[in-house]
C-alpha cells in the first residue's frame, strides 16, 4: 500500500527516527536514508540496515549505478525483511552525483535499466524508482541557458521523461516515484534544489495518462491533510518528506482519512514521550547517544503550546548530559504544566 510513504531523507530516516513516526500512522509506508550498495557489499549491511520490527511496514533505498552490486544490495535487504527496495535516481547533490549515482542516473536510462533489470532478478520484492521529471546538468553544453532550463518544461522534456520511466518499467520497476521538480546538477544547494525549480504537479496526471497499468507515486510540495487527497486523484500515491519530518502530526491525519475502517486512534502526545522514553532507554543502554534520538523528535508539538520550550529541553537536554529517564520525565511534567495551565485559561 503505497498511498502515504515518508521519504527517504538523508541524514533524517534513520531508524530512530522512523520508530518515532510510526507511532503517527500504522499504514505510512518508510523509507530508510539512501544506502550506497557499496557501502552495504563491504561489509557494514548489519549496521546499515538495521532496524526494529516495529518499523514495518518499511522499505529501503539504494543508491549506485553498477548492477550487480545493486542486485547484491537488494539481496541483503530482502534477507533481512524489507518489503520493497527503491533506487535513488532523485537525488541531485554534488557528492550524490560524484559517486555516480541519484538524478544523474537519468542521463542514463539504459544503465538504470540494467541496474533495476538486475535488483528484480535478485529480490521477490518490488523494485521501485525514485526521480524527478528532468534533469539539468550545468556542466554540458545546451542550447537553452541552463537557468531557462530548470524554469521551463516543453514537449523534449516530456518525451526524455517519458522514455526514460518506459525503459525501467520495461526492465521491471513495479512502481515510480515522481518527485515533480526538475532536479540541477552543479550550482543549486540539495535546498535549493527543493525550492529553486519550480513545482510541475500536472506533469504527473500527464505521464499517467501515457503509461496506463504504471503505479506512479507523486512528491513534492505535500504539507497538508487536503493536498495529499487532492493528489491522490491523479496518482496512486504521495510521498511526504519534511512535512511529515516537522509535523508528524499530519500522518495521523492521513491514517485516519484514509483507513476509517481501522478504528485506529491516534495516541496523546504524553503517550508518545511515554513510548518514546521506554525505546530511549532501551537504546541508550546499547550505547546509542541519546541525541541521535531526540533530534528526530522536535516536531512533536509542532503548532501546539509549549512547542519552543519543549523544542530547547530535548536539543539542550542530551548536550547538559541528562540521561534518557530524566529528560522524558522532565518533558512529561513540562507536558502536564502545560496542560494544566491551558485548563484553568479555559475555566476562566
Amino acid at each position: 500500500d503505497r498511498r502515504v510513504s515518508v521519504a527517504p531523507m538523508m541524514d533524517w530516516t534513520d531508524r530512530h527516527c522512523r520508530y518515532f513516526l510510526r507511532l503517527f500512522s500504522p499504514r505510512a509506508l518508510l523509507y530508510t536514508e539512501m544506502i550506497t550498495a557499496p557501502a552495504i557489499l563491504r561489509g557494514r549491511r548489519d549496521s546499515l540496515l538495521r532496524y526494529s520490527p516495529e518499523e514495518h511496514p518499511l522499505a529501503v533505498q539504494l543508491g549506485g549505478s553498477d548492477p550487480a552490486q545493486l542486485a547484491t544490495a537488494a539481496r541483503a535487504a530482502e534477507q533481512v525483511g524489507y518489503l520493497e527496495v527503491n533506487l535513488n535516481c532523485g537525488c541531485p547533490s554534488d557528492r550524490v552525483s560524484a559517486g555516480a549515482f541519484g538524478a544523474c542516473l537519468m542521463l542514463d536510462p539504459m544503465r538504470v535499466a540494467e541496474c533495476v533489470s538486475a535488483m528484480c532478478a535478485a529480490v521477490r520484492v518490488p523494485v521501485t524508482v525514485k526521480l524527478r521529471i528532468g534533469v539539468v546538468d550545468r556542466s554540458r553544453p545546451r542550447d537553452v541557458p541552463a537557468t531557462d532550463a530548470m524554469q521551463r518544461f516543453d514537449e523534449e522534456d516530456f518525451r526524455a521523461l517519458l522514455e526514460f520511466c518506459r525503459q525501467v518499467t520495461a526492465a521491471g520497476a513495479a512502481a515510480l516515484v515522481v518527485h515533480s521538480r526538475k532536479a540541477v546538477l552543479g550550482g543549486l544547494s540539495p535546498h535549493e534544489n527543493r525550492n529553486v525549480p519550480p513545482l510541475r504537479s500536472e506533469v504527473v496526471p500527464r505521464l499517467r495518462a501515457a503509461l496506463p497499468g504504471v503505479s506512479i507515486v507523486v512528491n513534492g510540495g505535500l504539507r497538508s491533510c487536503a493536498s495529499v487527497l487532492e493528489a491522490l486523484r491523479d496518482s496512486e500515491g504521495v510521498m511526504i518528506g519534511r512535512e511529515a519530518y516537522h509535523r508528524p502530526w499530519l500522518l495521523a491525519e492521513l491514517q485516519q482519512a484514509l483507513y476509517p475502517e481501522d478504528a485506529w486512534t491516534p495516541p496523546d502526545a504524553a503517550t508518545v514521550l511515554e513510548t518514546m522514553a521506554a525505546y530511549a532507554s532501551r537504546e541508550c543502554e546499547s550505547g546509542t547517544p541519546l541525541s541521535t534520538i531526540t533530534r528526530h523528535m522536535l516536531g512533536l508539538l509542532s503548532g501546539r503550546p509549549g512547542a519552543r520550550d519543549y523544542r530547547h529541553l530535548m536539543s539542550a537536554g542530551p548536550r547538559e548530559g541528562v540521561g534518557a529517564a530524566g529528560l522524558f520525565a522532565r518533558a512529561a511534567r513540562q507536558l502536564r504544566d502545560r496542560e494544566g495551565e491551558e485548563r484553568v485559561e479555559g475555566t476562566a
